[in-house]
């Protein structure tokens, strides 16, 4: 077997075995998650969201994910874990987690080709929701809530640049997290409005690293070929 064969064949098109069962407990913990919300059952949502983002992270690691990519999951269980406590201290740290994380994502897109057009969208769709949200935010929150929006918009804007699964991610993310604000604001919510930032968030969180996953195995088969 010459030299290019073997590197080929190291090259994880599939997860393997691990990866499915990963992926698997995954979906599974997900789904018992946005269940348990659905059902107003807390103490099922306290055991499956810790659960989540090391299960994801477990996933992409069997795919030889990048490093970036691991650290924002991993950022992201971390905001996950603060806002399971509901005090204004545990929001600020989880805010901080998460915006962390999305430095992370926005190291990772790098400088790859985005639609100017797309841009405007998003800086359209910043300053509105920034402007309606601040009247009712509390004080001491708007400036660390408007200085993580322009952070968030700026990383799903930019998820693009890994092609349109990852910005689809990116765009769920930062609706999950207006949803978040909607609330902190005190604006009428959906039914069951956790229900609906956990799909969306988890949404965004697989999306996000499937579209790296895939731009990182088609870049690793482009130097092989070379």
């Amino acid at each position: 077997m010459s030299a290019v064969q073997s590197r080929v064949r190291r090259v994880p098109e599939s997860a393997g075995t691990a990866g499915r069962v990963l992926l698997g407990a995954f979906a599974v913990a997900s789904a018992a998650d946005l269940l348990s919300l659905l059902a107003g059952w807390h103490p099922g949502h306290l055991i499956a969201k810790p659960l989540l983002m090391p299960l994801l992270v477990g996933y992409v690691l069997t795919l030889r994910a990048p490093r970036l990519l691991v650290a924002a999951l991993l950022f992201g269980w971390g905001g996950d874990l603060a806002l399971l406590f509901d005090a204004e201290p545990a929001f600020l740290v989880g805010m901080g987690s998460f915006a962390a994380g999305h430095v992370c994502y926005l190291a990772l897109f790098g400088r790859g080709r985005t639609s100017p057009a797309l841009g405007g969208a998003y800086a359209v769709a910043l300053v509105g929701t920034v402007a309606l949200l601040w009247p009712d935010l509390p004080a001491d929150l708007r400036i660390p809530v408007a200085g993580y929006s322009l952070l968030l918009a700026s990383m799903a804007y930019r998820s693009s640049a890994l092609g349109r699964v990852a910005g689809a991610g990116g765009a769920l993310f930062l609706l999950s997290d207006t949803l978040i604000a909607t609330g902190v604001a005190e604006w009428p919510q959906l039914p069951r409005p956790d229900f609906w930032i956990m799909a969306t968030y988890l949404a965004a969180q697989y999306l996000l690293a499937l579209g790296a996953v895939r731009r990182e195995q088609a870049y690793r088969r482009e130097v092989i070929q070379d």
